[in-house]
């Protein structure tokens, strides 16, 4: 059965290529670069955007992988845990980032054909068209590269203006309005910020597409993308997509959709790619974002599951294997002595060991559970049991991290803080079971 699922989408590619006159810049003979040195040296810094972007590069053939089949991707576990294709980096000649229409000409094109495609869209599909938006979004933001940015925009005809401002009435009603003429550089910076909407929507329509499977591979390289641009608007909605996005088979000829369990362990969300989200949407100054990335990600019962895993199946192991291991050694330590029979001292030896690894268990798991160094503005509420307080520490983490940003910076000045947005966020945190600027905690008032 066909589902019809709703996902922005701007105007054909080949309906804008008849009125678009492009100007491509006559460069020098075509060089090939290894898509692979180029992709690393540029995530690594060693590179600078500009000298990538501008240098002319041949397309390279790679191995890439085979698209998925629709019977590949049934398991959602098994998919991302599995299915590692080979990362392709486009090959971006000059001519494509010689002006703004080319520029939106080749978003148009990677997302066409993601977006188009007759079959499931293979993680190798999808990641080059995100690693487009990478390209671009690293040369529009590159501080080297600013004034022949603002002389491309100066240059930029009616066309690409155009197409930067498609579906802005619905997006942003406030910024395409103003009567008031505007200075060139205010229209420059209208203009960039219609660029990186336009970048962010792209990737954003490819990652949302119905078909498309988000591997923690596109999930990362997405979040990457938004950092750069400093939009993290979508991320708590890709998040939730990534943990309950329905699966996709083909049937003949459609597309069939199999809901997929959000509390499996497999749509836990790294705790990186979390940390480097929220650290976006403080940067932006945009608390909506901040607070529903957190809900989205360490508020979950994926979450909590992969944490228990990784953390707790240890210290269970050990518990459950004290009594064996006590057992074996006071049925040693009783040989040693004389002065009862075997079986009494075994047994006092016993419970001997026990009550000594429990008490000191006991004492390391309450000072573990009760520790509050690491804390700053935000602690527990008197009554949140010690397993909850363990459980939810990273949600309470990424909560005082986000208190301290949009607080004062000033120690003396905390606590003084007023005003709808930090009401709300105190409102949201003691909801949680926390309290934000404890008194008897702060500062000079114990």
């Amino acid at each position: 059965m066909r589902r019809h699922v709703s996902v922005f989408r701007a105007s054909p590619v080949c309906q804008i290529c008849e009125s678009i006159f492009s100007r491509r810049l006559h460069s020098g003979p075509v060089s090939r670069i290894a898509i692979s040195a180029q992709s690393s040296a540029l995530r690594a810094g060693r590179i600078p955007a500009r000298r990538l972007l501008v240098a002319a590069a041949a397309p390279v053939r790679t191995a890439a992988a085979k698209p998925r089949a629709a019977g590949e991707i049934d398991s959602g576990e098994h998919a991302r845990e599995l299915h590692h294709p080979a990362q392709p980096g486009p090959a971006v000649a000059s001519q494509e980032l010689s002006s703004v229409t080319n520029m939106i000409t080749y978003l148009e094109n990677s997302k066409s054909k993601v977006l188009n495609h007759r079959k499931v869209p293979s993680e190798a599909d999808v990641s080059v068209a995100l690693q487009a938006c990478r390209i671009v979004a690293d040369y529009i933001t590159d501080e080297a590269v600013q004034p022949q940015i603002a002389h491309m925009v100066n240059e930029m005809d009616s066309t690409a203006s155009n197409l930067l401002s498609l579906d802005t009435t619905r997006r942003s009603p406030e910024r395409r309005a103003p009567d008031s003429p505007k200075t060139p550089a205010e229209s420059i910076s209208t203009q960039l910020r219609l660029l990186i909407d336009r970048i962010s929507d792209t990737a954003y329509a490819v990652l949302a597409h119905p078909p498309v499977f988000i591997t923690p591979g596109l999930l990362q390289q997405y979040v990457d993308v938004q950092a750069r641009l400093s939009r993290p608007e979508t991320l708590p909605k890709v998040f939730q997509l990534y943990a309950s996005k329905p699966m996709a088979r083909e049937a003949a000829g459609s597309f069939t959709y199999v809901d997929q369990n959000p509390d499996k362990i497999a749509n836990a969300i790294e705790p990186e790619v979390v940390e480097k989200a929220l650290d976006t949407a403080i940067e932006a100054k945009n608390l909506d974002a901040a607070v529903g990335i957190v809900e989205s990600s360490y508020t979950t019962k994926a979450f909590v599951r992969s944490k228990l895993v990784r953390q707790a199946m240890l210290p269970v192991g050990a518990f459950a294997a004290t009594p064996l291991a006590a057992y074996a050694l006071a049925t040693n330590i009783s040989v040693l002595q004389n002065s009862m029979d075997s079986a009494t001292a075994t047994n006092v030896a016993f419970a001997g060991i026990l009550a000594y690894v429990g008490f000191t268990a006991s004492i390391g798991v309450v000072a573990l559970t009760t520790a509050n160094d690491q804390m700053k503005r935000v602690t527990w509420a008197p009554g949140v049991p010690l397993r909850q307080r363990w459980i939810r520490e990273e949600e309470r983490a990424a909560l005082d991290k986000v208190a301290c940003a949009w607080g004062f910076q000033e120690k003396w000045r905390q606590g003084e803080e007023e005003g709808p947005e930090w009401n709300i966020l105190r409102e949201y945190i003691a909801g949680k079971g926390m309290v934000l600027d404890r008194t008897e905690l702060m500062p000079g008032m114990e």
